[in-house]
């Protein structure tokens, strides 16, 4: 895939990348490859924004819904998978469209990943099952004493991070600094791609956000939760902490009225957009940044000029 064209769309949450790749899609004759963490989980098409069936219908679609909610799905599983999509893809003589907001994805698929071996489940139950009694502060206590240099780059309250290095160490021996060593190749020439941010003014792009949960709720996000609450799954699980199911979940068990569940989950959506815009701003400096309404003709200016 590194002689390859492709086009890699990234920003913030709700600032209609999706309606860009298949308006791209469309007109270049591009397969869409998923690059969103939380839309790869089947059952939560509405709640976190995946194309309709009938966006699905208009272009092929690649990694949406293709991963059961039980389950944690890595960014090494997402770059196992891409690969094979990006090898169908050429051998189907597409362009490959690759979009979403986790900027690892991104980066991963530029710029390689480290080779770390899956963590057997009984180890990852364990760091998982004390974080939820215990808390953050004696894991993060112990992964400083056993891999101090891991400890040291990491936040002290970052839950997911500081579990996935303590998970490293005690399925390994060894720390997440020595295996990012040996990280595995990009699967795409970062040079031979065109690379679109899309970003938008802050009060707009909390409007975006307030109208799509509106739309989510109308479309039937409050019954999808519903269907995963009674499940039962760990609530430490990705899937169980997309954007709006904490919150729904507490309204469905008669702990929030609907609107505070409501304003809860926007409130979480605007964090969380912040958080991206800050990441991508500093990770993706040589993307060409543009607003929703400039960002095709962006994108394909980038493609007829690879």
């Amino acid at each position: 895939m590194s002689k390859s064209t492709a086009i890699l769309i990234a920003g913030p949450t709700a600032s209609g990348k999706s309606a860009l790749a298949l308006a791209l899609a469309e007109s270049l004759g591009g397969t869409i490859v998923n690059a969103d963490s939380m839309q790869v989980y089947a059952g939560l098409r509405i709640i976190t924004a995946r194309p309709s069936p009938e966006e699905e219908a208009r272009a092929p679609h690649l990694l949406y819904g293709h991963v059961d909610a039980g389950e944690i799905y890595s960014t090494g599983r997402w770059l196992a998978d891409v690969a094979e999509a990006l090898k169908a893809i050429a051998a189907a003589g597409r362009v490959p469209i690759v979009v979403g907001g986790t900027g690892l994805y991104f980066k991963a698929l530029t710029q390689g990943l480290a080779a770390v071996p899956p963590i057997p489940p009984d180890i990852r139950a364990g760091v998982r099952a004390r974080l939820e009694v215990d808390g953050i502060a004696p894991l993060y206590a112990e992964l400083t004493a056993r891999d101090p240099v891991a400890a040291a780059r990491l936040m002290p309250l970052d839950r997911a991070r500081i579990a996935r290095a303590l998970e490293v160490v005690l399925a390994t021996g060894r720390s997440l600094t020595d295996w990012h060593k040996e990280g595995l190749p990009p699967l795409l020439d970062a040079d031979r791609a065109a690379k679109i941010f899309v970003t938008c003014e802050r009060q707009e792009l909390v409007a975006r956000i307030e109208r799509r949960f509106a739309a989510m709720m109308a479309g039937g996000a409050l019954d999808e939760v519903r269907t995963l609450a009674a499940r039962k799954l760990n609530p430490l699980l990705p899937a169980m902490k997309a954007h709006g199911v904490p919150w729904l979940i507490r309204h469905l068990k008669g702990e929030l009225p609907l609107d505070e569940a409501t304003e809860g989950s926007i409130m979480d959506t605007r964090r969380y957009a912040k958080r991206q815009l800050t990441w991508f701003r500093g990770q993706m400096k040589d993307w060409t940044a543009a607003p929703p309404d400039r960002a095709y003709d962006a994108a394909t200016r980038g493609f007829a000029a690879l």
